[in-house]
């Protein structure tokens, strides 16, 4: 289904989408993301956004477990030595 309305552009460039067309569209919402897109054929397309990537949380996970598993020459309370350390300097 198309819908076709006029609307005016106001200050500072806000449109405002009308309410019937707002009531149809599950993601169009105060706060909404959106994707705009400007066509060669001079005209302005509104898509929900879509995330390019998404986060592979198990992964992250993983390197973060990792990281946390080396361990250093300092033995001690890091918290201690960082406190120490910003004294001195």
């Amino acid at each position: 289904m198309m819908t076709q309305v006029t609307a005016i552009i106001r200050q500072r460039g806000q449109l405002t989408i009308p309410d019937f067309i707002r009531e149809t569209l599950n993601w169009i919402s105060p706060g909404s993301v959106v994707s705009i897109v400007q066509t060669a054929n001079n005209e302005l397309v509104i898509k929900p956004h879509a995330e390019e990537k998404k986060v592979d949380w198990d992964k992250l996970w993983r390197n973060i477990q990792l990281a946390r598993s080396y361990k250093g020459k300092y033995k001690g309370s890091l918290s201690k030595f960082i406190a120490e350390d910003r004294y001195r300097h």
